[in-house]
């Protein structure tokens, strides 16, 4: 009997090496689950980003759930890492909110922009120069990016949930808590926050699902089914403009898409190596290069389904935790974004008070970096806080890591400390201040 399984195991046990990572079918098929419960939430978040540039949300939530397998797939198959992928957040609220919305591109080009700025990752990835621009990028700068990213997605929860809404005296204010949907938004957040205190993994996808029961149960929002065949992605599908993103205008655009997309990667991958045991023991880790050219090519095609950048989820983790430790763990998250592909009608009915919470939640989680500056060293953390705070408050990631740019070479060659600065960011800088002049 203790053989009886070998047939139907046996093929995955020598493709993903199981017993050579301590791991088994059963453990990476439940590791592969737990990983996609804590990351399903990007099904509902990311159609109605898409949405708000005026995409196709049906279309959206299909391309973000085949994006979204195809990068897993990449990703276990040619890594054998236990990472699931997705668009990444942050990165959508960019395309969305500051590309489209208040740089007045199309979504078109803004994809446009996607495409260059994964190919750029690629060949990164490939090369020398993802490693010399990782040592080039102050860590202080790289902390600030994410954490600023997170302040900025945490600000669009707030608003689409009308927690806090326009003013024409503060310019902003706080929203009606007694009307249902910014209370509905609130209740979401603290269901969320509460669930992951205690641990409880699907946290956010039950508080997201949750406000929807109840926005049902209350009128807020009607019926439409759970499930049925997919939607057409053909409307999202095809459509970027590559010639329209190339205008020099949307070079600090590119580059701000690259860079998140970079360090946010970067920081995930060699969180989830460390937790799952990939670590060699000279220190290097395994496979980390495929790993890196699975998530950077992820972009690109994710480009083409009509996807914001694509990236490594940290929420991978979970199913670290779960006892996660091969490809197969991806794959399975993969076959269950797949899956999803059929619960379009749950998607429509998702309101944006639902997700709205999700995103606050999220924000907290990025804010938690800001741990690791030089907080001793006030030539590194004031350019850190400005970049952190000029994002949410210019409503642009592209401005505020700009001006973060900026203001650290200036502090920098100012107080003397001129040798601090590193080639890289001498560039940057160069490239940022000429993007100003040009405005």
């Amino acid at each position: 009997m203790e053989h009886g399984n070998q047939p139907a195991a046996g093929p995955l046990e020598r493709f993903f090496r199981l017993s050579e990572h301590g791991t088994n079918v059963r453990t990476e098929l439940i590791a592969g689950a737990t990983t996609f419960v804590t990351m399903a939430y990007i099904i509902f978040v990311n159609p109605q980003m898409m949405a708000s540039a005026g995409m196709d949300p049906q279309a959206s939530f299909v391309a973000t759930c085949l994006a979204s397998a195809l990068a897993c797939y990449l990703m276990g198959l040619y890594a054998n890492w236990p990472v699931g992928l997705a668009p990444g957040m942050g990165l959508n609220a960019f395309f969305t909110y500051t590309v489209v919305a208040d740089m007045g591109y199309s979504w078109q080009v803004a994809l446009g922009a996607v495409f260059l700025a994964g190919v750029l990752f690629v060949i990164m990835s490939v090369t020398r120069l993802r490693r010399w621009m990782l040592d080039s990028i102050p860590l202080d700068l790289r902390v600030a990016m994410g954490a600023g990213v997170g302040l900025f997605v945490g600000f669009i929860g707030l608003k689409s949930g009308g927690i806090v809404v326009a003013s024409d005296a503060t310019y902003l204010t706080l929203g009606d808590l007694a009307a249902p949907e910014p209370f509905l938004a609130a209740l979401g957040f603290l269901v969320i926050a509460i669930l992951s205190i205690r641990q409880v993994h699907g946290a956010i996808i039950i508080g997201i699902l949750g406000i929807t029961g109840i926005a049902l149960g209350t009128g807020l929002v009607e019926y439409q089914g759970l499930v049925a065949a997919p939607p057409s992605v053909a409307p999202v599908f095809l459509q970027l403009d590559i010639r329209g993103a190339l205008d020099v205008a949307m070079t600090s655009v590119i580059i701000a898409f690259l860079f998140v997309n970079l360090f946010d990667t970067a920081g995930t991958l060699l969180g989830v190596a460390n937790r799952a045991g990939l670590m060699n023991p000279d220190g290097s880790i395994r496979n980390l290069d495929r790993a890196l050219k699975a998530d950077s090519t992820s972009s690109v095609f994710g480009a083409f389904l009509g996807c914001a950048p694509v990236t490594s989820y940290v929420e991978s983790a979970a199913g670290v935790a779960a006892g996660g430790r091969t490809g197969l763990t991806a794959v399975t998250v993969g076959t269950l974004f797949l899956v999803a592909i059929f619960f379009a009608p749950l998607a429509a009915m998702v309101p944006g008070f639902a997700t709205a919470g999700a995103l606050v939640y999220v924000a907290m989680l990025m804010l938690t970096s800001l741990q690791g500056l030089e907080w001793e060293d006030m030539t590194e953390v004031v350019p850190a806080m400005i970049t952190v705070v000029m994002i949410p408050l210019s409503f642009s990631i592209a401005n505020g890591i700009a001006v973060g740019f900026i203001s650290y070479v200036s502090i920098k060659l100012f107080v003397g400390r001129y040798r601090d600065i590193s080639p890289g960011a001498w560039f940057l800088a160069l490239i940022f201040i000429a993007k100003f002049a040009l405005m």
